[in-house]
């Protein structure tokens, strides 16, 4: 606890130590605590200030809270108030300082500097990210499943000047086209069977912040027609409603089909096409980025070796080659189940491509980057192997194992291993 006789004193103490929670009286010697509780809250927003007075007035009190006071309550009288008053004020700051750090940590997350990546390509991807993000212009991001696109999307959300509003996010294929347009726009009650009550809508719900539509390859004409007035009208009629809803809303777009060819079939609409790709990103697979296969293997291995509580130190050099010889058709989310399947499988601080999925070897030897002679010609071949074995024995696991000269519970490893049966 600090002292300070008069308001030049407290300010000069505020400077020097760290406060949160100030007991102030009105009158002091060189000036006014409902003036000083002003300054101080600009100064320092997150303190509270609990003023106390002899005599109470409702104007000084009025001006107090409309200064940032926390409270402000008569001596004597109160004196019984003044320890649970500065336990709440205590909790307030606490909670303000939570909620702020947690803030932080999800800035921190999104950023686009914490996207993992060394490689040209990402470094390039993430260029025109940060280019686009200050403006408020409709962004499509186009690539394979499992490259990220989600993740740019809040990443550029978070550079934007949006950042402290709603990022609202929604994937146009989980839904029928009836309820998506609900989920999207919102209904009336009564607007349909089973609509009991006033439905907001994820553009309400996004208003003054972004919408992500993920797969908005998948989304139906109609609804497509109505996304296209939302663009360029920013307002949209709710389900069963007959007056507009004005909105600011960016929009953010992605999809993995070739919009080109979706329009030439007929299946989307190229008006709404050039309205929704005025800034297009391409987010590129992952073995055009093999420089970062490594980075993101750690990076897994880390989040799921803490998860999992278990002490893995690394990958064998043969576990490295074959991630980065594999094709990745899933890209970075196929990647992070294949360690996260590691890690859940490992018994050993070193993890070792006798735990890779048998697909993961048998993808890594027919990649094109694959130069023959490397460690999995000997798994394919010992898939191979038990295979005629079991077809020698009709299936006999027992018989198997037997000829095979391993345990039982080995040979059922490698078949569930290998994708045997």
């Amino acid at each position: 606890m600090h002292q300070a006789e008069d308001c030049k004193t407290a300010l000069k103490k505020m400077e020097q130590i760290d406060v949160d929670v100030v007991i102030c009286d009105v009158k002091l010697p060189d000036g006014n605590g409902v003036e000083l509780s002003k300054e101080l809250k600009n100064k320092y927003p997150l303190i509270e200030i609990i003023l106390l007075t002899a005599y109470g007035n409702i104007p000084d009190s009025v001006q107090a809270i409309k200064n940032g006071a926390f409270d402000y309550i008569t001596k004597g009288d109160d004196n019984n108030k003044i320890i649970p008053l500065v336990i709440r004020a205590f909790e307030k700051v606490e909670l303000t300082k939570r909620v702020q750090r947690l803030e932080q940590q999800l800035i921190n997350k999104y950023a686009l500097d914490s996207i993992i990546g060394e490689s040209i390509q990402i470094k390039k991807t993430i260029e025109l990210a940060k280019k686009v993000a200050v403006s408020n212009i409709t962004v499509l991001l186009t690539g394979e499943t499992g490259t990220g696109k989600e993740v740019f999307a809040q990443a550029i959300h978070q550079e934007s000047t949006r950042r402290n509003k709603n990022f609202v996010a929604i994937n146009c294929s989980a839904f029928s086209k009836e309820l998506l347009e609900s989920e999207l726009f919102g209904h009336k009650a009564g607007a349909f069977t089973g609509a009991i009550k006033d439905h907001k809508g994820l553009f309400s719900e996004a208003n003054n912040g972004t919408i992500f539509l993920d797969e908005i390859g998948e989304l139906a004409l109609d609804l497509q027609a109505k996304l296209l007035r939302v663009i360029e009208t920013s307002e949209f009629f709710k389900v069963g409603e007959s007056k507009p809803t004005k909105i600011d809303v960016r929009i953010i777009a992605a999809t993995n089909r070739d919009l080109q060819s979706e329009i030439e079939v007929g299946h989307f609409r190229e008006d709404l096409f050039y309205r929704i790709s005025a800034f297009q990103i391409g987010l590129p697979a992952l073995r055009e980025r093999v420089a970062d296969i490594e980075l993101f293997a750690y990076h897994f291995l880390q989040l799921f070796s803490s998860k999992a509580n278990k002490r893995i130190e690394k990958f064998s050099d043969d576990f490295i080659n074959a991630l980065k010889q594999c094709q990745w058709k899933g890209n970075i989310r196929e990647l992070r189940n294949v360690i996260e399947r590691c890690v859940i499988m490992a018994d050993e601080p070193i993890i070792t491509t006798d735990l890779l999925p048998v697909e993961i070897k048998q993808n890594a030897i027919s990649s094109p980057n694959n130069k023959a002679g490397s460690s999995f010609e000997l798994a394919s071949a010992e898939k191979l192997h038990i295979q005629k074995v079991l077809n020698y024995t009709n299936s006999n696991k027992t018989k198997t194992a037997e000829l095979l000269g391993i345990a039982l519970t080995t040979l059922y490893r490698k078949m569930n291993e290998y994708g045997l049966e």
